[in-house]
């Protein structure tokens, strides 16, 4: 598990806000995320151009982009489900990614972005296209990529069939998701065993709090070197059914890495008061 590579670490205050009962006021997003780049984040994972009316959260993300200061070389991901959101992208100031989650798992596709695979397959094909035409990459996020709770058919195979059917189409950057953290050692395992080119991946767990050590070990193992998380390990899926399932703790996992022989760009020391400003924002915007 020993070595030098330099490690891709996305930081999702996007997935963190997201589902917050209450609102992050505009200048107080500006304000952590100025923090984080200053930090030597350099891959956000920020905002989202979606309906306001289905996650009305992040229906300031392009005030918050016009907030921050220029980021430099800094990658600015938001999330986009349909063409509609990525033109409001593309209009807006310093985003440098899109993101698309595609799920594996038709139901979930349903019920996360109101589409079938059948329907969605063309237009990932159409986001690749358009975003690459005005300079923005797509990454695509793998939904269920490790299963799903709906009791439906699953085998690695199939998430490896998506993962190449996407590299067919042109899609570099793809990003497994378990998003209900039903992701063990073992099960991590078996998926990148089956995907070729396991390396050229990145993985965004749910996990446990304490639950996620033996994941990340596997996966390097594997040689990923790209993994996302938030602060406070804040955010994760509603469909997980256990308010304990979160994201990958950043101020817990960037040292495990660094343990590990991996590099950052990250000051890991500044990560403890970054992880409580993360838990003053999301308590203060009444989560438990």
């Amino acid at each position: 598990m020993q070595g030098t590579d330099l490690v891709t670490w996305v930081e999702c205050p996007r997935d963190a806000w997201q589902g917050l009962p209450g609102l992050v006021p505009t200048t107080d997003k500006v304000a952590f995320l100025s923090e984080l780049l200053d930090a030597g984040f350099e891959h956000l994972d920020m905002g989202s151009f979606v309906s306001p009316k289905l996650v009305p959260q992040l229906a300031d993300t392009e005030e918050v982009l016009l907030g921050l200061a220029p980021a430099g070389a800094a990658d600015l991901l938001c999330i986009i489900g349909n063409q509609r959101g990525l033109q409001r992208a593309q209009a807006a100031s310093g985003v440098t990614s899109v993101g698309y989650p595609l799920s594996v798992n038709d139901t979930f596709q349903r019920r996360n972005l109101g589409m079938s695979l059948e329907e969605s397959w063309p237009l990932v094909e159409r986001l690749r296209l358009e975003s690459a035409a005005t300079g923005l990459e797509l990454v695509v996020y793998l939904s269920m990529g490790f299963g799903n709770p709906y009791g439906e058919p699953w085998a690695p195979d199939d998430t490896a069939e998506a993962v190449a059917r996407l590299r067919r189409l042109g899609v570099s950057r793809i990003a497994l998701a378990d998003t209900v953290g039903n992701a063990d050692a073992s099960r991590v395992s078996a998926v990148l065993a089956s995907v070729d080119e396991p390396a050229q991946l990145g993985l965004h767990l749910h996990a446990r709090p304490g639950a996620w050590e033996v994941q990340v070990e596997s996966a390097l193992g594997y040689g990923v070197r790209w993994f996302e998380g938030a602060l406070g390990g804040i955010g994760g899926c509603p469909f997980a059914d256990d308010e304990l399932v979160g994201n990958l703790p950043t101020e817990a996992v960037l040292p495990f890495l660094t343990a590990a022989g991996m590099r950052t760009t990250v000051a890991t020391a500044k990560l403890p008061a970054l992880a409580a400003r993360a838990r003053g924002l999301a308590h203060a915007a009444g989560a438990q």
